[in-house]
């Protein structure tokens, strides 16, 4: 977010100073205890390993579920290996995202700053994750043991609206649910979840399966 600097006359940078002087509304503290737990737990590992179930809804109609395995590594690489449809991949190596699907023997290179994937949102645990700077306009609700967390991305130019987190009293995300437009949701389904494995950098890097095609948006 770039800083503005309009202080073009006294009156004005009297106002500013008077704004200022006046103090920021409070935070929620369940609120802040809730996304606290979750920076915790994420930001002190450098890799992740879960299993996850994604479905994809437009409106009336559902798409076939598809599962797999994430793998995340610090900084900048994940792994999305899907069991179901088997052979798919969704690949960050920390510049470009690639996305291969078997079916048309076709892969995708991405750059990372460009990409419009709705696996994106997770790459905010990547970094060092801070919901503040990420997200505004929170909600709170609760589900049995477990709160949901409703946020607006702070970055208008993101392809989604809302991302919504299903997070456990451990402060760990159970499911991300996605919405792209009012009609469009993708929800994930994580389990399985195991800190700080060991992954080899090896694993982040895309081989073009022999016979497809890469078609390169990156340039």
């Amino acid at each position: 977010m770039s800083a503005r600097i309009l202080l073009c006359t006294l009156a004005f940078s009297v106002s500013v100073l008077a704004a200022a002087k006046r103090p920021l509304p409070p935070r929620d503290a369940r609120l802040d205890a809730v996304l606290h737990g979750v920076e915790q737990r994420y930001n002190g590992a450098k890799t992740l390993y879960l299993k996850f179930t994604e479905t994809y809804s437009s409106g009336k109609r559902v798409r076939q579920t598809e599962s797999g395995a994430l793998e995340l590594r610090k900084p900048g690489r994940m792994r999305w290996d899907y069991a179901t449809p088997p052979g798919k991949l969704f690949l960050s190596d920390g510049k470009s995202f690639y996305l291969y699907t078997p079916s048309t023997q076709r892969a995708e290179k991405t750059a990372f700053r460009d990409t419009e994937d709705v696996h994106a949102p997770m790459a905010f645990l990547l970094g060092k994750l801070n919901f503040y700077r990420e997200f505004s306009s929170f909600s709170l609700n609760p589900e049995g043991n477990d709160v949901w967390v409703a946020a607006e991305p702070n970055n208008p130019s993101l392809p989604y609206s809302k991302v919504e987190f299903l997070i456990t009293p451990g402060s760990q995300i159970k499911r991300l649910r996605v919405t792209q437009d009012d009609l469009s949701i993708l929800d994930f389904t994580f389990e399985d979840e195991k800190l700080n494995p060991v992954i080899s950098p090896e694993r982040f890097v895309f081989h073009l399966p022999p016979g497809a095609e890469l078609e390169d948006t990156s340039r």
